[in-house]
């Protein structure tokens, strides 16, 4: 007998995209990070300085994970498209419909007939009049919804693990920066294709801030 498997298991589970991007959410704010390594098929380091982290308004900004081409080039997007409403409507998008507007950007990207596959995930933070908000954005275009904190590429295992230990429910965005560190710190230290540094990002009523930034001295002096 065949097992079908849904879009979910098919793409999500067994594609795996070469980074560790983590978010946390806080009392007082979400915590975003990111690590800074760039792989070719997760074997050769192509770039040791990438920015994985992203502001796409005054209120909310995403991680990537995946092709970085993709990754640019939504991004952009997204932006664009950000604008376009605010000209519009002159009002700023809500984190739900800008996390759902991601979505569906990337749902059209991967269905695209290409001989590179589109594989991109995100994690988007934002705040705004509804609160605090974490979602996960799928390489299929699937958006889920956070309440604690959430980690992707090659290198989640790891740092799901550290978060899982010492994620607490009433956590400061002070505590969730260590956290955040610790997370991906852990990836670091197995995972092949996470590397480099580590980036972190707060997303509070004060708005987007960049608030760690550490780069990893591998050179050897005699």
């Amino acid at each position: 007998m065949v097992r079908l498997m849904t879009v979910n298991e098919d793409i999500n589970q067994y594609v795996k995209k070469g980074t560790t991007t983590v978010g946390i959410m806080c009392t007082d704010g979400v915590v975003l990070a990111a690590d800074k390594r760039a792989t070719l098929g997760g074997r050769i380091i192509s770039n040791k300085t990438v920015e994985k982290v992203f502001p796409l308004s005054d209120n909310i900004a995403v991680t990537m994970a995946g092709v970085v081409s993709d990754a640019q080039l939504i991004t952009k997007l997204i932006k664009a498209e950000i604008r376009l409403k605010r000209v519009r409507t002159g009002k700023e998008p809500s984190s739900e419909e800008t996390a759902n507007l991601l979505g569906s950007i990337v749902y059209q990207n991967i269905r695209r007939m290409s001989p590179i596959m589109g594989i991109t995930g995100f994690l988007l933070a934002g705040t705004d009049k509804e609160g605090l908000h974490l979602y996960d954005v799928g390489v299929d275009g699937s958006v889920l919804k956070h309440k604690d904190y959430v980690t992707d590429g090659s290198g989640f295992m790891m740092a799901f693990g550290v978060m899982d230990t010492l994620y607490k429910k009433d956590i400061k965005v002070s505590e969730g920066v260590k956290l955040a560190v610790k997370a991906v710190n852990a990836a670091m230290q197995r995972d092949a294709a996470t590397g480099e540094g580590i980036d972190v990002y707060t997303i509070t009523k004060q708005g987007v801030k960049k608030v760690f930034a550490e780069k990893l001295n591998t050179t050897i002096t005699c």
